[in-house]
């Protein structure tokens, strides 16, 4: 259930309330577009306006508890920040918003149910390690080498899969927390039994719990496709095979 919201100067930003058995799970945004660029993203085509408040994150995560109590009863069990913008390019208004819904007087969610997601600013992940944060982290992965991840995500430049694979190491030393890849699956360009192999070589490299699979939802301007129900399933059962969550 996807919601758009007006912010006090006019700005819009979404949220996704995502209902399962098991979760009430929002998906918030931090900021009004993004800087980032990343090509198969549709808000990386989108100028960025700036960056959200603490208060309006909150917001965000208020209305979007508000929608699940009256379309099922049930309050929200998850928050991800996966939403528009670059999280930790927002860094202190995304630790204050999260403060206020894990406040007894806020959502009084446990942070261990929220998640960070980051298209990986290696810096940035040390610093959420210095500070001893107690939520989980996701990186936007997307690709199994460097060369293929700055094709389609220019943060990687400057941020390569070393330092990033360094910076998580760091970052699951200092708080123990939860650790995710997430990983779109482009028809001819990751999905193949090679790049596989080269994720499993990643994976094995981190404290990476989880890897989340994700087919990609083509947009107009990306040039990619959604690979075949067939790569898919290879893809997953090679995982699989070689003990990947």
């Amino acid at each position: 259930v996807q919601s758009r919201f007006q912010l006090y100067d006019g700005n819009l930003v979404e949220g996704v309330l995502i209902p399962t058995e098991k979760r009430q799970t929002a998906c918030i945004s931090s900021q009004a577009g993004c800087s980032l660029n990343c090509k198969f993203c549709a808000t990386g085509y989108l100028e960025k306006k700036r960056n959200l408040d603490f208060d309006e994150i909150f917001d965000e995560a208020c209305l979007i508890n508000k929608q699940s109590l009256e379309t099922s009863g049930k309050k929200l069990t998850n928050i991800v920040y996966m939403g528009m913008g670059e999280p930790l390019l927002n860094y202190q208004n995304v630790l204050k918003s999260i403060e206020r819904i894990t406040a007894p007087d806020g959502l009084a969610m446990s942070p261990r149910r929220i998640t960070v997601s980051t298209a990986g600013i290696a810096k940035m992940i040390r610093k959420l390690g210095d500070a001893k944060v107690r939520f989980n982290l996701a990186l936007s992965l997307h690709a199994p080498n460097d060369k293929k991840r700055s094709q389609v995500m220019p943060i990687n430049e400057k941020n390569d899969l070393k330092s990033l694979v360094e910076a998580l190491n760091y970052f699951y030393l200092e708080t123990k927390n939860e650790i995710t890849f997430e990983y779109i699956l482009f028809k001819d360009f990751n999905d193949s039994i090679a790049d596989a192999d080269e994720l499993i070589r990643l994976y094995r490299q981190t404290p990476v719990k989880v890897i989340n699979l994700i087919e990609y939802n083509p947009i107009d301007q990306g040039g990619f496709a959604q690979p075949s129900p067939e790569a898919v399933a290879a893809f997953m059962d090679y995982l699989a095979r070689h003990r990947v969550n």
